[in-house]
C-alpha cells in the first residue's frame, strides 16, 4: 500500500517562470537516468526482492522516496511553465499559444499534450522507457546498477544546476544533490554489507567459476591504439575477487576461425549466389536439453 501527502519533500518554487528551463528540466523527470527510472528501478528490485529484512527495507525505503522527487520535479516544471511571458519574438505569435510555446523555447507537448504541465519523458520530448531499468533480482548486480544510476543522475543535476540562476530552482538542485551524494553511499554501502553477510562476492554472480574457461579471466587484451592501459594497476595485480592474478596480453590474438554466416533459407531472400551450399533444414527435437535426450532414450514410447 502506498499512502500519498500533499506536502513535498523539499519546496519546488521557483522565482520566475522560464519555459526554457522547464525544457531542460524534463531530462531529470523522464530522461534514462531520471528520478522516474530510480523510482521503477528500485521498486521492481523491491517487489523482486527474495528476503524480508533490512535489504528489502532500505530498497524500498529509497523507492519511495524518489516517488516524491519525480512529484517535486513535476511540480517545479509546471511552475516554471505558469504565466511564461512571451519574447519579443513570440508577441506577433500570441493569439496562437502552440506557436508562441514552439518560438518561447517551451516543449510543445508541454503546451499541447499536458496543458502546461510536465511530461513522461525526455529533454527532447522522448517518452521514459521501462527498458531504461535494471531489476535483476541478483542484489549485488543490481546495487551496483543503482550506483551507475545516482552518479549519472547526479551528474546531469550539478550540470542543469549550472545552467539556472533562479534561487528557487537552485535551492531544490541543491537538495536533490544531497540526496543523491547520500543514495550512492548508502547502495556502496549496502555492498559492503552484502559482502560481509556472505550473500555477495566481487563478481556477480558468485557462481560458475569452475564452469568458466578461467585462462581467460586473469588478463586485459590490448586491442586499441592507446598506449598506457598496461600502466593501470589493474594490468598486475591480484584481482578484487582475491583468487587470481590480474595481467596484460600486449598482443592478442583470435581465437576462433573466420566469422561466416551459414547459407541462408531462400525464403528470406538474402542476397545469395550459392557458394556456401545448400542451407540446413530445420532439426526438429535438437532443442532438447540433456535430461531430455536421457529420458527420451530410457522411455523411447513416450516420444
Amino acid at each position: 500500500m502506498f499512502r500519498h501527502t500533499d506536502y513535498l519533500q523539499f519546496d519546488a518554487k521557483p522565482e520566475k517562470p522560464d519555459p526554457v528551463y522547464a525544457h531542460k528540466l524534463q531530462e531529470l523527470i523522464g530522461g534514462a537516468y531520471g528520478e522516474m527510472t530510480v523510482t521503477m528501478q528500485y521498486l521492481f528490485q523491491g517487489w523482486n526482492c527474495r528476503m524480508e529484512g533490512k535489504y528489502k527495507d532500505l530498497i524500498m525505503d529509497i523507492a519511495t522516496e524518489e516517488m516524491g522527487h519525480v512529484e517535486m520535479l513535476a511540480t517545479m516544471v509546471a511552475r516554471l511553465l505558469e504565466g511564461a511571458p512571451a519574447t519579443e519574438s513570440t508577441k506577433n505569435a500570441a493569439a496562437d499559444p502552440v506557436v508562441a510555446a514552439v518560438m518561447g523555447g517551451m516543449d510543445p507537448q508541454q503546451a499541447i499534450v499536458s496543458g502546461g504541465g510536465p511530461l513522461l519523458a525526455d529533454s527532447n520530448g522522448y517518452p521514459w522507457n521501462g527498458r531504461y531499468i535494471v531489476a535483476s533480482g541478483n542484489l549485488l548486480a543490481d546495487f551496483r546498477a543503482n550506483v551507475a544510476a545516482e552518479a549519472q543522475g547526479r551528474l546531469q543535476t550539478a550540470r542543469l544546476y549550472n545552467m539556472t540562476d533562479d534561487p528557487g530552482v537552485k535551492a531544490m538542485l541543491q537538495f536533490n544533490l544531497a540526496r543523491d551524494t547520500h543514495h550512492q553511499n548508502l547502495w556502496l554501502a549496502a555492498i559492503e554489507e552484502l559482502q560481509a553477510d556472505d550473500l555477495a562476492g566481487a563478481v556477480a554472480p558468485d557462481a560458475l567459476f569452475d564452469e568458466e574457461a578461467s585462462e581467460h579471466a586473469t588478463d586485459l587484451w590490448h586491442l586499441s591504439d592507446g598506449e598506457f592501459s598496461a600502466t593501470g594497476g589493474w594490468a598486475n595485480r591480484l584481482a578484487p575477487d582475491g583468487k587470481r592474478q590480474m595481467g596484460f596480453l600486449a598482443d592478442p590474438q583470435p581465437l576462433g576461425g573466420k566469422a561466416s554466416a551459414p547459407a541462408p533459407d531462400p525464403k528470406l531472400y538474402a542476397t545469395y549466389d550459392g557458394s556456401k551450399g545448400e542451407p540446413a533444414a530445420a532439426a526438429f527435437g535438437t532443442e532438447k536439453g540433456v535430461m531430455g535426450k536421457i529420458k527420451d532414450a530410457l522411455d523411447p514410447d513416450e516420444t
